[in-house]
């Protein structure tokens, strides 16, 4: 409970912010306690554990105390004061989000808290991305489905202390009490029918000084627009190509600039053979060798690739020289936690291997900077800009006040923008070269050198007697995650980086995003990483895909040992109603149990994370025959045909949006098991663009889909943007096992079959016929 500035506690929806002295109405909110987790956060689905199934209490989940997303929100707050809302004298509100939209629509859902508290339509509240700003201590971080959750009530609290000012100007201009004002739809109305817009009351609600005062949030009954379903407000510019990324902008000598790149992950220039004759070559004004590569920057991309296929370049070997996915699997299986002796009851084990998978976004790696010897000004998506700016600023050499880092909008990110590695390459060839640039990284660029999901294997052991389950243990191996960005600032960046300390925040990674949703009796998860000769990034959802997916496999598996089924298993042994409720809701709007043709089969599975839950079910078609199929090399793919996915976040703010992010969560889940991943051969990916990186394509999209939004429950949001992956991909999974009657244990399920013919490995690649064309596997 927040005190106020007697030490008095405040009413529960009472809050302290600031009028600050600006010359437009500018308000703020400062510390704020910070949510508590489980079942006592007023704003979590209900985490009271249940003993249904199995006997005794279960002891509670580390999570249920305290999750990745608790302790985020914990560090974000003492900086949420320095974020502002602004009335401007246009009646349009401004306000600068520190985070970074990349598709997931927090732009519109952070609008709508505002329009909420302030009361003005939400076409005039206006949201940008704000630069970086290292003031911001821990609280410029995009990941971990933070952002709504973490802002929900900073956000607000700013908005109704410009309410209440907005209301006190116009009762001391009209002399007049302020509970005989309304303020509704951007308009403040009083006795007489007089009538004001907020910008015309900006300036006489603007403080002369920073002020503190108490303000009361709208209770939950009374929301119009929270809890709404609302389109996306920056649909119409998505969709008539006016949206402004990074390439979009105009910065002046900015000229196109990409980098000719080793044909070995983390290669290094020998020797360039040619240089002067590609600089003299038409359109190109520069050639330089730097960190990663050959840089060229030329009049157009065109120009540049040209230049760059152009150069002979002499290599040394890169840091995963040699290397393939056999003998990356067989450090794994060295680097495995042992799960201990057999116990002495039945029980059921499997061990799953899960392949590097590429963190390429839809939006090319790209990055302008402008480097001079006392500045330097850079301009990208980033979800980490702190860092960013930070890492930017020792590089240089310069302070940081002196270094400007400009957060663009992102053309999708799957964890590949917590990363800063094109901003980082742009600075150093505009230092070398001393003018502006405007990289792009080339499509092969990414999926050969950039950021990859880590190749991993996970063993799970659940033992059992009669109908009891005993234990749970889960030992879960992983090329190391790069955890680099830490919280979104240098300290924890740097731990991360350290040679004993990535090890400990990889593990406190681990152990706070997961959760065991069953009541499974002593049940351990341990998370053992090895080699870090990869680029590696967490891919949406972290860890939790492959572990969940091995958990859920096993459960399907346990199921059919005690003769029960898979469904009604699950619902038995959950610790939480609110986990049974979205269990109970796909099964039945999913007909679960129904009578299917042979080869085709039904799965469901269940995720918990950040105060929310999940549950999929799926139906898939397994069956060479089917006719349609898209067939490739003789084989026809599997195909999702059907998918039900209920969601419990506690209070959604954006029903909509919600429904938006599940089918991204869909997408992401059939792919991991179904088709994507790279194939590491001589130390560097087969893989070079999307036309031989199968992501779900149309033709294996569920051509009925159904998304349920659990009512909101409580007060406060949960985590989303990540909560639907991992339901997703084990659901997939388990309907595989089903149709086809063998359990899959490599994913994604067509990783030991190549369908296609690898490019040359010197990027960027010759042009393919079939570039951008919709191929299978």
């Amino acid at each position: 409970m927040t005190a106020d500035a007697h030490g008095q506690p405040l009413p529960r929806r009472r809050f302290l912010g600031y009028v600050l002295a600006a010359p437009t109405l500018t308000t703020a909110a400062p510390f704020l306690s910070a949510p508590r987790a489980g079942a006592a956060n007023p704003g979590a689905p209900s985490a009271a554990p249940s003993a249904a199934g199995s006997p005794g209490i279960p002891s509670p989940e580390i999570t249920e105390l305290i999750d990745l997303n608790d302790v985020m929100t914990a560090a974000a707050l003492p900086t949420s004061g320095l974020i502002t809302v602004e009335v401007n004298t246009d009646g349009t509100v401004s306000f600068a989000l520190p985070r970074t939209e990349v598709g997931q629509g927090i732009t519109t859902s952070t609008a709508m808290l505002v329009a909420e508290e302030l009361g003005v339509p939400l076409r005039q509240v206006h949201i940008t991305l704000a630069d970086a700003r290292p003031e911001l201590l821990f609280n410029q971080l995009t990941g971990g489905s933070n952002t709504t959750f973490s802002t929900y009530t900073p956000v607000r609290v700013a908005a109704a202390v410009a309410r209440n000012r907005l209301l006190s100007a116009a009762a001391t201009a009209w002399g007049t009490s302020v509970d005989r004002l309304s303020l509704e739809a951007g308009t403040v109305t009083g006795p007489g029918g007089r009538r004001a817009g907020i910008g015309a009351l900006s300036r006489q609600a603007a403080g002369l000084r920073a002020e503190q005062v108490a303000v009361t949030l709208k209770p939950r009954d009374a929301f119009t627009v929270i809890g709404t379903p609302q389109g996306r407000l920056d649909a119409r510019a998505a969709v008539t190509g006016r949206k402004t990324f990074t390439l979009d902008l105009h910065v002046p000598d900015a000229l196109p600039t990409m980098v000719c790149r080793p044909p070995t992950i983390n290669g290094r220039v020998k020797s360039v053979a040619n240089a002067d004759e590609v600089r003299a070559m038409p359109g190109v004004t520069d050639v330089v060798t730097v960190s990663t590569g050959v840089a060229v920057r030329a009049r157009t991309f065109g120009r540049c690739i040209d230049a760059v296929r152009a150069l002979r370049v002499s290599w040394r070997p890169g840091s995963a020289e040699g290397k393939t996915d056999a003998s990356v699997l067989k450090s794994l299986q060295a680097a495995e936690i042992p799960l201990g002796p057999p116990p002495p009851t039945p029980s059921v084990e499997e061990k799953f291997t899960f392949h590097f998978r590429s963190n390429s976004a839809l939006e090319p790696n790209a990055a302008i900077a402008d480097v001079r010897s006392d500045r330097a000004e850079i301009w990208s998506s980033l979800k980490a800009p702190i860092v960013a700016k930070e890492a930017i600023a020792a590089k240089l050499g310069l302070p940081l006040s002196a270094v400007k880092v400009h957060v663009t909008e992102g053309g999708g990110s799957f964890g590949r923008k917590l990363f800063f590695d094109a901003a980082l390459e742009a600075v150093e060839v505009s230092q070398k070269i001393r003018k502006p640039v405007r990289l792009m990284w080339h499509r092969a660029d990414d999926a050969r050198q950039g950021r990859t999901h880590p190749m991993a294997t996970s063993r799970v052991r659940i033992a059992y007697l009669g109908g009891a389950v005993l234990s749970y243990r889960q030992r879960h191996t992983s090329v190391s995650t790069d955890l680099g960005h830490g919280l979104g600032e240098i300290f924890t960046a740097l731990a991360a980086e350290l040679p004993v300390g990535d090890i400990g925040f990889s593990e406190t990674f681990f152990q706070l995003s997961q959760s065991m949703p069953y009541n499974f009796g002593v049940n351990s998860r341990l998370l053992s990483e090895t080699d870090k000769s990869f680029n590696t990034g967490s891919m949406r959802n972290v860890y939790s895909p492959d572990v969940t997916c091995a958990r859920e496999l096993l459960v399907d598996r346990l199921a059919g040992r005690m003769g029960k089924d898979p469904y009604r298993f699950r619902r038995d042994v959950l610790r939480d109603d609110a986990a049974r409720a979205v269990l109970d809701r796909v099964a039945d709007a999913g007909n679960w149990g129904r009578s299917m043709p042979a080869g085709t089969a039904q799965g469901i599975a269940l995720h918990s994370e950040y105060h929310s839950h999940s549950a999929v079910l799926v139906e898939i078609d397994c069956r060479p025959e089917t006719v349609g199929r898209p067939v490739r090399d003789g084989v026809a793919g599997p195909r999702v045909t059907r998918a039900v996915i209920a969601v419990d976040v506690g209070l959604a703010v954006n029903p909509r949006g919600l429904e938006a992010q599940m089918m991204g969560c869909l997408m992401d889940g059939i792919a991991l098991t179904l088709t994507s991943s790279l194939h590491l051969r001589d130390g560097h990916f087969l893989e070079a663009s999307w036309d031989n990186y199968f992501y779900t394509r149309q033709w294996n999209t569920p051509t009925e889909l159904q998304i349920i939004v659990m009512p909101s429950t409580g007060d406060r949001p949960g985590g989303a943007g990540e909560l639907g992956v991992a339901a997703s991909t084990a659901a997939v999974a388990c309907a595989y096992g089903r149709a086809t009657g063998t359990m899959p244990t490599v994913f994604p399920v067509n990783h030991g079959s190549l369908s296609f013919e690898p490019k040359p490995t010197v990027p960027p690649v010759p042009p393919s016929p079939t570039d951008g064309l919709d191929h299978v596997r």
